[in-house]
């Protein structure tokens, strides 16, 4: 072993001991299914503001986003601007209301404030949340053990199926004793690195060129379009299509699951406004950092870089950082997929056990039996991941498995975010609503991703004939847009002709012009 090799891992080594620490102490903590599935409720401001933001980020802000940076350069800021749209309005909008109806309901999952939320006595908004949840979390932390394995052939040569193992072993030994204390408090930690990592890297690049001016000055010449938000493209439908599809990214952050339950486990609504800042400066900083890597590394290492970028940090760090500092931002890697990892497995196994298991089957479980049972569920939903990542590895090329990430994250998105959304301003949607909505936000988005941009194909059409033009359109918007709106419209139409179910919901109005506030004398009303 090289003594490079040896700083490298001694670094890796110091940051997974840190993560089995924080596992060991968060099992203290944790006496019951509140402690483990919302944290006791009672998590301060910056601990929440910290995870969510941990949480809301994977791999793809570590190795995406820098290589998205690096294959079209500033126009990647409309990720970023997409972003703290996001962040900011689930903090400032939507958190409050949100939180004032779980504590009014003693939520501590999702389907806990469907349920109360619509009336619903039947248990299908609990089966449905489960179920996609079930579906969508394997396939988006598979992306994440991906990285995992990637990130470990890239910094330090690794098999790609041993640096994948290994992430996915140091997660189950602390999430699986510590539940979503463990997962809070790891991902502050983990936040701290990714934030850090992500403003460091840019100012090491801009001192090794020599400032700014250089590096502006090489990619005007080499990479002329970088320096443009439209990628060099004239301002046309086509142009405005791609934008709102790198936009709609911050459509997730509106009602996702593993973001929302933060919001359940603060332990007072004072907290939010503080809250709210940190995580939009931590957006700004982190989203903003990564872009401007992946630029700084398309110009220092011009010639170096594939075509889309993807190895761009790992190269940059390979290149200018010492052994040890190098070993850092493995563990900054890491942070960012377990980070997302351990809050999908908490989320999708409370929805398992709690909102499947017990509602639905054994209301007098123990806390003891279904701590246990969560445990396992966690166990075998990462053993699943884990397999759909190796078998993924098997049949495509290593380096092109992102796209599972956006399609993890918008299948959940699209699934729980025009719900949740409409659920807090609008008194008469209806639990039938709620339901077809989510189905239909479930169902568009394999139509969104893989039916409508290859229609052309499909159809056998060239590209300039009106079927190949709307494979384009849905091609730059992506899924996650058009499913979040087809799920809008369900809901709307479905609850206005739903009259059986608009009386069960005739009490949610007066619930809902209560938790909206009063200002200045008036009471913010709710949609009528």
């Amino acid at each position: 072993m090289t003594l490079d090799t040896f700083a490298r891992l001694s670094a890796v080594g110091l940051y997974v001991a840190a993560l089995l620490m924080i596992g060991m102490l968060a099992a203290r903590r944790t006496r019951n299914m509140r402690d483990y599935f919302a944290g006791g409720k009672r998590l301060h401001f910056f601990s929440v503001a910290f995870s969510a933001r941990a949480t809301g980020e994977s791999a793809w802000l570590l190795l995406g986003l820098t290589g998205f940076g690096a294959f079209v350069g500033a126009k990647g800021f409309w990720i970023v601007l997409g972003e703290v749209l996001g962040v900011g309005l689930g903090w400032l909008a939507m958190s409050r209301r949100f939180k004032r109806l779980t504590d009014r309901y003693d939520s501590i999952t999702i389907p806990d404030y469907l349920e109360s939320r619509f009336r619903d006595s039947g248990h299908w908004l609990r089966l449905i949340a489960a179920g996609t949840l079930v579906v969508f979390v394997p396939i988006y932390v598979s992306a994440q053990i991906h990285a995992t394995g990637k990130a470990f052939g890239d910094f330090l040569g690794w098999n790609y199926y041993a640096g994948a193992l290994f992430g996915f072993l140091v997660v189950l030994l602390y999430i699986t004793r510590g539940g979503f204390i463990a997962v809070v408090w790891s991902d502050v930690f983990q936040g701290l690195f990714m934030v850090g990592g992500l403003v460091a890297l840019p100012i090491v690049g801009i001192v090794v060129a020599g400032g700014v001016t250089p590096i502006l000055e090489m990619l005007r010449e080499n990479y002329p379009t970088h320096l443009s938000i439209t990628e060099g493209k004239p301002w046309n439908a086509a142009t405005l299509f791609s934008i709102i599809g790198l936009l709609g990214i911050g459509l997730g952050f509106l009602g996702s699951p593993q973001v929302f339950v933060r919001f359940i486990s603060l332990k007072s609504e004072r907290e939010i406004n503080r809250g709210a800042l940190v995580a939009i400066v931590w957006t700004i900083l982190a989203d903003g950092g990564a872009v401007v890597t992946g630029m700084i590394g398309r110009a220092l290492l011009e010639g170096q870089l594939g075509i889309d970028g993807e190895s761009v940090l790992p190269m940059l760090v390979d290149a200018y950082l010492p052994a040890f500092i190098a070993g850092l931002f493995i563990a900054v890697v890491l942070s960012a997929t377990m980070s997302t990892i351990d809050s999908l497995l908490v989320v999708a196994s409370s929805a398992a056990v709690r909102d499947y298991y017990q509602r639905v089957f054994h209301p007098n479980a123990s806390d003891e039996r279904l701590m246990q049972l969560s445990r396992w569920f966690t166990l075998g939903l990462a053993v699943a991941a884990l397999g759909i990542a190796i078998v993924v590895s098997l049949v495509t090329d290593k380096g092109g498995l992102f796209w599972f990430i956006i399609f993890g994250w918008s299948g959940i998105a699209a699934t729980f975010c025009p719900t949740i959304i409409l659920s807090l301003f609008w008194s008469r949607m209806t639990a039938l609503g709620a339901k077809f909505g989510m189905l239909a936000g479930f169902v568009s988005i394999p139509i969104f991703k893989f039916v409508m941009p290859n229609l052309h194909t499909i159809f056998h059409a060239e590209a300039d004939t009106l079927i190949g033009k709307t494979a384009a359109t849905f091609d730059d918007l992506q899924e996650l847009a058009p499913s979040f709106a087809v799920s809008s419209i369900v809901i709307i139409v479905v609850s206005l002709l739903d009259k059986a179910g608009a009386k069960r919901v005739v009490e949610v109005d007066s619930e809902l012009r209560e938790v909206a506030g009063v200002r200045d004398g008036h009471t913010e009303s709710a949609i009528e």
